[in-house]
C-alpha cells in the first residue's frame, strides 16, 4: 500500500523521536486523531510514566494519556531498534547550544543515524527540531541517501518547525498554524497530507531552508524586541520612570506598535537559542548579524543587571550584599511550568552566591536545581522564611503564588515581572517594594 493511502486511512504507523515539551503534546494529538503512534525516548523515567498513563508535563492531564494507552493508540520505546516499522518518523529532539554558544546537534545526529541505520523504502522523515537553515538539505539528506535510497522516490524528507508554547491554553498542536516543507514535490505532498489529518491550518513553503529560516525569524524577532525592552528598563530605572507604564501607554496605539516586556533574562528551548544558530550560520556566509549579536549581549547581561539592582536595593537598606540573605521566587524560565532550560534564574542564583550572600529559592514546579555542582532544594514558603530574608526577588510569576500574602510578610520585595500591578491593594510602604 502506498504511503499516502496509509496516511489518509490513518493506518500509517507513526514514530516520534523525543517526547519532551514538543514531542509529548504531538504524540497525544496524533493518537487522539486516530493514528497508532509510538514515542521514542532514552529517558526511562518518561517512558515508564507514559506506560503508567501519567503525564510529566504540568498542563497535560493524566487522563488523556491513560485513555490512549488503554486504547493501544499510544506506546513508547527506549531505543531505535524498531524504526523500520514506522511509516512516518518525526524528530523532536532538543537542539541546545554549547557553553561557547555554538549549535549542539548531538541529539539530531543520534536520531538521524538511528533512522539511517533502519531506513527502508516508503518512509516519511520529518524534522521538527529547530536548527539552522540548511540542516535538512546539507546534513540530514546526505546521511540518509548514503544508504543507497533516493529522496522523493524511495523515501520522503522535509522540515516542519514546532510551534509549541508550553502552558498556552489557547493555542495547541491542533489549532496553531503549521509550516510544512519537503525536499521534493512528492515529499511535500506526503508531509502536507500527514499533518492535514490533525492540524487545522497548514502553510506550504518552497523548501526546508525557507521553513528553517522562518522558524529562526519568529524567535529572533522576539529576542531582538525583548532586548529593546530590557534596554528601556535599564534607562528608565536610571531616569526614575516606570518602564511598565511606558510600555502600557505605548501599547494603546492601535497600529505600528507591539508590546514587548523586560525581565530578568530570556529562557526556554527556543528564544535564547535560535538566534545563536542564526549567528553561527551567517558566519559561514561571511555576514555578521550585528543586531542579533547585540541583542544577545543585552539579554545575556540581564542577570548581572538584576543582581546589581539587588545590591543597590540592599545598600539603600544599609546592608551589604555579601552579608545579606536573598530569597528567590521562581526558577523555571516561564510561569506555571517546570522547565529550567536556559533559565536566567539559575544564572542569577549563581551570581548571588558568588557575591557571598545566602541564597534560597522556592518554586512549586522545581524540586531542586544544580548550581556550580551544588544541589539546592526548593524551600516551603511560610511567614518565618519570608520575614527572615533581607530581600525577596520575584523571578518567575507563577500563578499559584499568593502575592498579596507575600507582600504582607516580607520587608523588601524586588519584582522583576511587574506581577504586583495585578494587586488591587498593596499593604506596604512604597519603600519596601521595587520594580524592574
Amino acid at each position: 500500500m502506498e504511503i499516502n493511502e496509509l496516511i489518509i486511512n490513518k493506518t500509517a504507523k507513526v514514530g516520534v523521536i523525543g517526547i519532551g515539551y514538543v514531542g509529548l503534546p504531538l504524540i497525544i494529538r496524533i493518537a487522539e486523531c486516530g493514528f497508532h503512534v509510538t514515542g521514542i525516548d532514552f529517558d526511562k523515567e518518561k517512558t515508564e510514566k507514559i506506560k503508567a498513563g501519567k503525564s510529566y508535563i504540568e498542563y497535560i492531564d493524566d487522563s488523556r494519556i491513560k485513555t490512549l494507552v488503554q486504547q493501544k493508540k499510544l506506546a513508547v520505546q527506549e531505543d531505535y531498534n524498531h524504526l523500520y516499522e514506522f511509516d512516518v518518523i518525526i524528530i523532536c529532539v532538543p537542539t541546545p547550544i554549547t557553553n561557547n554558544k555554538q549549535p549542539d546537534l548531538n541529539y539530531v545526529d543520534m536520531a538521524v543515524n538511528g533512522i539511517a541505520e533502519h531506513l527502508r523504502k516508503n518512509q516519511v522523515i520529518i524534522l521538527e527540531s529547530t536548527t539552522f537553515p540548511g540542516t535538512v538539505e546539507e546534513y540530514i539528506l546526505p546521511l540518509l541517501e548514503s544508504k543507497g535510497l533516493h529522496v522523493g522516490k524511495d523515501f520522503f524528507l522535509g522540515f516542519s518547525p514546532e510551534r509549541v508554547d508550553p502552558g498556552n491554553h489557547k493555542y495547541d498542536v491542533g489549532n496553531t498554524p503549521k509550516i510544512v516543507s519537503g525536499m521534493t514535490e512528492a515529499c511535500l505532498g506526503h508531509i502536507f497530507s500527514f499533518y492535514r489529518q490533525f492540524i487545522k491550518q497548514l502553510i506550504k513553503v518552497s523548501s526546508p531552508k525557507t521553513a528553517e529560516m522562518a522558524k529562526i525569524l519568529e524567535n529572533t524577532f522576539r529576542y531582538v524586541n525583548i532586548a529593546l525592552a530590557n534596554q528601556f528598563a535599564i534607562l528608565c530605572n536610571r531616569m526614575g520612570i516606570n518602564v511598565w507604564e511606558v510600555i502600557d501607554a505605548a501599547s494603546t496605539k492601535p497600529f505600528g506598535f507591539m508590546g514587548f516586556y523586560p525581565g530578568p533574562g530570556v529562557g526556554g528551548h527556543c528564544i535564547p537559542v535560535d538566534p545563536l544558530y542564526l549567528i553561527w550560520k551567517a558566519n559561514e556566509f561571511d555576514y555578521m548579524m550585528t543586531l542579533v549579536q547585540l541583542s544577545d549581549d543585552i539579554n545575556s547581561n540581564m542577570p548581572h543587571i538584576i543582581v546589581q539592582r539587588v545590591a543597590d536595593i540592599l545598600n539603600m537598606k544599609g546592608k551589604a550584599i555579601s552579608k545579606s540573605k536573598v530569597l528567590l521566587l521562581g526558577m523555571s524560565y516561564k510561569k506555571d511550568i517546570g522547565d529550567l532550560r536556559e533559565s536566567p534564574s539559575l544564572k542569577i542564583m549563581d551570581l548571588l552566591l558568588k557575591k557571598k550572600c545566602e541564597v534560597l529559592y522556592n518554586d512549586p514546579y522545581i524540586d531542586s536545581v544544580e548550581v556550580e555542582s551544588n544541589k539546592y532544594y526548593s524551600r516551603e514558603l511560610d511567614k518565618e522564611l519570608l520575614n527572615g530574608y533581607d530581600c525577596v526577588v520575584i523571578l518567575t510569576d507563577h500563578s499559584i503564588y499568593d502575592y498579596e500574602w507575600i507582600v504582607e510578610n516580607c520587608s523588601t520585595l524586588f519584582d522583576t515581572r511587574n506581577i504586583l500591578k495585578e494587586l488591587k491593594k498593596i499593604n506596604k510602604n512604597d519603600d519596601g517594594i521595587f520594580v524592574l
